[in-house]
């Protein structure tokens, strides 16, 4: 048997393909963990949605900005979804769409497995947080994501505000500020107020940000971090974090994480010719 993590596929469905090939990926043995955005920009998200709740059961999803996104515009009225891009206006409007919305708004936060030792989420965690305290508010958003109140969660998620974790936010305030760290968070200031508008790779950020798992004072972990999201950050290994979106949609590469060896190993392949370089 063995595990592997995936970063952000974005669409990119005949990439995703080979890759799977290249892993010799088994269903009946193997299994796979999707960091995130598996939607949105790469013009096949249908399909990669189709693959990806055809292998449900022997798959872990932790859900991206652009899953996310997808959600709240599925609840949207029919005249608004039109105003959606054609990528995404094709898996609102396949007839299976019901089965694939319902899905994937069931699907995690964060993830961890104890036995391998490593936490799954899509863009980090907030340097105040343990573990521990990290799981538990994941599970808060998941709940409010399946519950009777979700349509209103997907309305209200839109925002930079608050920017700051605190234990003291209430109602969407907290829901939202949490989502933006566990999906959308690149570059925090000493306190842990994200920096929306930094994108670029570390050194480029103005003086007083941090990369998220790099923030002074931040809380020890027991445990090693997959995550996506980054794309100008790449692939990335240390202090404790793997990172693994190599901007495919933008012409890098697609990149699996081996989580079950003695050492998590890196494989990749090439974004289809057409994709465009950022």
């Amino acid at each position: 048997m063995a595990i592997y993590a995936i970063g952000d596929v974005q669409g990119c469905y005949p990439e995703l393909q080979r890759l799977l090939e290249r892993l010799r990926f088994d269903p009946a043995s193997d299994r796979l963990w999707f960091c995130g955005d598996l939607v949105n920009r790469g013009n096949q998200s249908l399909e990669v949605l189709r693959l990806i709740h055809g292998l449900r059961e022997r798959c872990i999803v932790t859900l991206g900005n652009h899953d996310l996104s997808l959600l709240a515009v599925a609840e949207r009225d029919p005249e608004a979804r039109t105003r959606t891009n054609p990528d995404l206006r094709r898996v609102l409007e396949a007839d299976d769409s019901a089965v694939l919305i319902e899905w994937l708004r069931n699907q995690d936060l964060a993830y961890h497995d104890e036995t391998l030792g490593f936490t799954l989420v899509h863009a980090g965690l907030a340097p105040s947080w343990t573990l521990k305290q990290a799981l538990h508010i994941a599970r808060e958003v998941e709940r409010a994501l399946r519950g009777p109140g979700h349509k209103a969660l997907l309305q209200r998620m839109f925002g930079n505000r608050p920017a700051r974790w605190s234990a003291k936010l209430h109602g969407h305030d907290r829901l939202r500020a949490a989502i933006n760290i566990f999906t959308r968070m690149r570059y925090c200031d000493v306190h842990g107020r994200i920096d929306f508008d930094a994108k670029g790779p570390p050194g480029s950020q103005r003086a007083g940000l941090y990369p998220w798992f790099e923030v002074p004072g931040m809380k020890t972990r027991d445990t090693r971090i997959v995550c996506g999201h980054w794309s100008a950050l790449g692939r990335f290994a240390g202090l404790g974090i793997y990172a693994i979106d190599t901007g495919c949609v933008w012409g890098g590469q697609l990149t699996a994480l081996r989580l079950d060896g003695e050492e998590p190993q890196f494989i990749a392949v090439d974004a289809e010719p057409h994709r465009t370089r950022s």
